[in-house]
């Protein structure tokens, strides 16, 4: 379905851009038909980046993207717009989407005067209404209605029955459950696994491990840009190999525990990390002099860690 080749995503700082800021180093990884992969880490590690990259948001640096055996770093003009008609994405905040003026189903209308100008009304108006029932919709709840009027679940269902409108084959959903409440969470992850079972393939963006073990096939832990542990996601959860991602999910909350803090090594104040040292060294509880940058390991079948002393730690 998709693949990235080594993709970096570097920033110019500065008035002259003499200083770089390296948002995504060299990630590589692919995401299957019908496969939800999450990717998950702190905010500032890169994962919006990627979704932006691979929606052409913004430019790529380094690297490749191929969608279906096809290289789309550099698609324009009619090949962007068939791209678009099989890649869409939806965001963290469903009312930034909507212009508060219009009514909420303008965003169908200028999808409609866009990629389906020919098409008869009485046709256009049977697909937006199965698409909206798709997501769970009542067609007569939400059309002719203005975004103050709906919730934000309700929206970002809207916006999912979008996508769906144009027969996308990969969503890249950022987010998009972070700013709904709890019980309209799992509505809409039990809806994006629905649409995992007709084939949609979603790389699903979240910064909460819970949300990402719960929907996804392959789970992917960004840290500073770069990959430290990527596979199946039993696999990553059961077992996880490398110390960062054995801390992210020891910060989990638990109802029957009290959180314990723990000591950080003085190294970590310091927030750069060398050229020739794990970008997690700063603040491992397990780094010796001996650590360098690795590349991902196979520690085990469908399961990669980008940590030498994966197995000693």
């Amino acid at each position: 379905m998709i693949e990235l080749r080594n993709v970096s995503k570097v920033y110019s700082l500065g008035v002259f851009g003499a200083k770089k800021l390296t948002a995504v180093d060299d990630v590589s990884f692919s995401i299957n038909n019908g496969e939800i992969v999450s990717l998950i880490g702190e905010s500032g590690s890169g994962k919006t980046t990627i979704g932006r990259m691979i929606l052409r948001l913004i430019s790529i640096t380094n690297g490749e993207i191929h969608f279906n055996g096809q290289n789309i770093t550099n698609l324009k003009g009619k090949e962007l717009k068939e791209y678009y008609f099989k890649v869409q994405g939806v965001f963290q905040d469903p009312f930034s989407s909507f212009n508060p003026i219009f009514k909420a189903d303008r965003v169908f209308s200028l999808l409609k005067s866009e990629f389906f100008p020919k098409l008869p009304e009485s046709q256009w108006q049977e697909k937006v209404i199965n698409s909206l029932e798709s997501v769970g919709l009542n067609p007569r709840t939400v059309l002719n209605k203005f975004p103050h009027q709906l919730s934000g679940g309700q929206l970002q269902r809207m916006l999912i029955a979008r996508a769906l409108l144009l027969d996308s084959k990969l969503l890249v959903a950022d987010e998009i459950i972070s700013m709904l409440d709890a019980s309209t969470r799992i509505d809409v992850l039990n809806i994006l696994a629905e649409l995992k079972k007709r084939g949609l393939s979603i790389l699903f963006i979240t910064h909460d491990l819970s949300l990402g073990y719960y929907v996804s096939d392959k789970s992917i832990i960004l840290y500073r840009g770069s990959i430290l542990e990527m596979g199946k996601t039993e696999l990553v959860f059961s077992n996880p190999l490398h110390p960062y991602t054995r801390m992210l999910l020891e910060s989990v909350p638990r109802l029957d525990k009290k959180w314990e803090s723990f000591e950080i090594p003085e190294r970590s104040i310091t927030g750069f990390f060398e050229n020739n040292r794990c970008k997690y060294y700063d603040r491992c509880l397990h780094a010796t002099d001996e650590c360098k940058k690795q590349e991902l390991i196979e520690a085990e079948p469908n399961h990669y860690v980008a940590c030498w002393r994966w197995n000693n730690v």
